[in-house]
Parts: structure tokens; C-alpha cells; sequence
């Protein structure tokens, strides 16, 4: 009688187990909202969260790039020549800038970041400035004055701000730079042409915990990385060791999550890319289309300190957030 009730209970535990791996197995879409596939795949895509779309009575036209802190999301709404802002919530609170070449105006505003002290920092393309804002719109100064007068800088492009630190791309003399929250120059990096180390209209840049920096060569259609004192380190372009044909068409914005995985947008074919540290894909998502989590020409890209990936999908007149 024992040895039947033992052979009873293996009986049950052996059918409860198989009854746990079939849920799991039929219920693998819920995993992934749950994120019960990123413990399992720790290198696995962000999932799709929520879409910012702006006013309805003005709605946003060409978005370009995207910034955020603990309080607000600002995005460039470029082609309104304007910066819009919404709470953590995703929504919209107001909006500052106006079409113009004077203070608090602008012909392209591009590239957007924060600082520590909440203050917004908008590359305008055009203009060959960059704005500073307090964090409710109210123009403060320009940034980087003498270099922007004398012209050395004449197109900024993509900005980010990390570990107080300024980084920026220049379309027109092919350049990345570094600067402190000052204003002074602290690093060039690059120089025009093709060959390793060299820049062809550079749009996204980022920096890594180490102060490597990864720019998007968009011309070249890759992203190139350079040491802290700006020496070429390596090309990522999704073939092996960066030496074979591109995976990239226009390359454009570019983050690294806490994993360390750098995720780079190719707007002509609508994807987003994640590498490991070597340069190795280990994930695309995306493609063309107007449903959550596809895109229409992509663009800007920032990932937040909670690990929040947004990125402005021009067409598709939104900012969508994947957590």
C-alpha cells in the first residue's frame, strides 16, 4: 500500500510539472509583456510601451530627436520649429520655440538633451546654435559661443549630455565633438572621409561608462568608436569585425542600455539594431508600418537611467517608448 501511494505521488508530480512547462510554452507572448523572456534571454528587444503624440490641434511634424529626465520628455517637433514637452505620464504640458533666428527661435532644431539641473540644450541645424532652455522653456543662452561665432561649428546635429559632459555631431565639417557644461572644447574627434576613424555626415552620437564614444557615420553607414581621447577603436556595421557589407541604410540615432547593448536606428529600413560590446546583432526589431512597435523613417534615439528606449518615428508623427 506504501510503495503504491509513493508511485501515485511521483505520478502527480510528474504531471504537474508537465502541466507548468506546457503554460509556459503556450503562454511565451504574455512572458515577454511579463518580462519572464528577458531573465531567460538577457539580451533580448525592449517591448513596445506607449506612443507621444502631440496636439491634435497642431500635430507634430518630422520629430527628430527625443531627450528625458525624471520629470519631463521633450521631443524636436522640427518642422513646427518648436520643442514639445509632456510629464511622465506621456502628457502633453506646452510647448517653447518659434520659426526665427533670434533668442528662444528656431529654422531646425535637431538634437536635444538635459543636463543635471533640468536645463534643455537644443541643437538647431540651420541656425548653427545651440539653445539653453530652463526646464519650462524659458530661453537661458546660447551654449558654446565663441566656438559657434568663429564658425568652427557650423552645423550641429545630434547632442547628448553624460557624465557632465556635452557631445555633438557636425553635418557640415564631418566632426564630433566634446565639450564641458561650460561651453570650452575639451575634444575633436574624426575628420572627413571614409577610411577608419574618419566621419561622413555623422548624425547620432553617445558615450559608454568607459567614455568611449560611438558616433553614427551616417554617410559611411556605419558607427565608428573612439577612446576617451577621440583614437579610432572600431566599426560597427553588422558584419564580422565591421569589414563586410552594411546592414545599415542611414543610420541615425544611437543609445546603450545598463546591459551594455548599443541599439542604432536604420531609418531607410525602418529597424533598430542591438549589438553587444564586440559589434555582434543580437536583436532587430521594428520594420515598416503604422502599428505599435513598427516604424516610418526613425530617427532620434535615447534610452533613459531606467533603461526606457525612445525613438521618434518621423512619418508616423510619434515618439514610441519601449521598456
Amino acid at each position: 500500500m506504501k510503495r503504491r501511494n509513493v508511485y501515485i505521488g511521483m505520478a502527480l508530480i510528474a504531471i504537474a510539472t508537465a502541466a507548468v512547462f506546457t503554460f509556459l510554452f503556450l503562454n511565451q507572448t504574455k512572458a515577454v509583456d511579463t518580462g519572464l523572456l528577458k531573465v531567460i534571454n538577457p539580451d533580448g528587444a525592449p517591448n513596445y510601451s506607449q506612443a507621444l503624440t502631440g496636439d491634435f490641434n497642431k500635430p507634430l511634424s518630422k520629430p527628430m530627436d527625443v531627450t528625458a529626465n525624471s520629470s519631463f520628455t521633450y521631443v524636436s517637433d522640427t518642422n513646427n520649429k518648436r520643442v514639445l514637452t509632456f510629464d511622465v505620464g506621456g502628457n502633453l504640458l506646452f510647448s517653447f520655440g518659434e520659426d526665427g533666428t533670434g533668442k528662444g527661435q528656431f529654422k531646425f532644431p535637431y538634437g536635444i538633451a538635459t543636463d543635471d539641473k533640468g536645463r534643455v540644450y537644443v541643437a538647431d541645424l540651420y541656425n548653427g546654435n545651440i539653445s539653453i532652455f530652463d526646464e519650462k522653456g524659458k530661453f537661458i543662452d546660447y551654449f558654446a559661443k565663441k566656438e559657434m561665432d568663429s564658425k568652427k561649428i557650423s552645423a550641429p546635429a545630434a547632442l547628448r549630455i553624460i557624465d557632465k559632459k556635452v557631445y555633438m555631431t557636425d553635418i557640415k565639417t564631418n566632426k564630433a565633438y566634446v565639450f564641458d557644461l561650460n561651453g570650452k572644447l575639451l575634444l575633436e574627434v574624426g575628420k572627413p572621409g571614409t577610411k577608419d576613424g574618419e566621419l561622413n555626415s555623422p548624425n547620432g552620437i553617445t558615450a559608454d561608462d568607459e567614455g568611449n564614444i560611438y558616433v553614427v557615420d551616417t554617410g559611411n553607414q556605419r558607427v565608428e568608436i573612439f577612446d576617451k581621447v577621440g583614437k579610432f577603436k572600431q566599426i560597427i556595421n553588422g558584419s564580422n569585425n565591421g569589414k563586410g557589407e552594411s546592414i545599415f541604410v542611414n543610420p541615425r540615432g544611437i543609445g546603450i542600455d545598463s546591459r551594455g547593448i548599443i541599439y542604432v536606428v536604420s531609418n531607410l529600413t525602418h529597424l533598430v539594431y542591438g549589438f553587444d560590446k564586440d559589434g555582434k546583432k543580437v536583436f532587430e526589431y521594428g520594420g515598416m508600418g503604422e502599428n505599435n512597435g513598427q516604424f516610418s523613417l526613425p530617427n532620434g534615439l535615447f534610452i533613459d537611467k531606467n533603461d526606457n528606449v525612445y525613438i521618434t518615428d518621423t512619418l508616423n508623427i510619434r515618439v514610441q517608448i519601449f521598456k
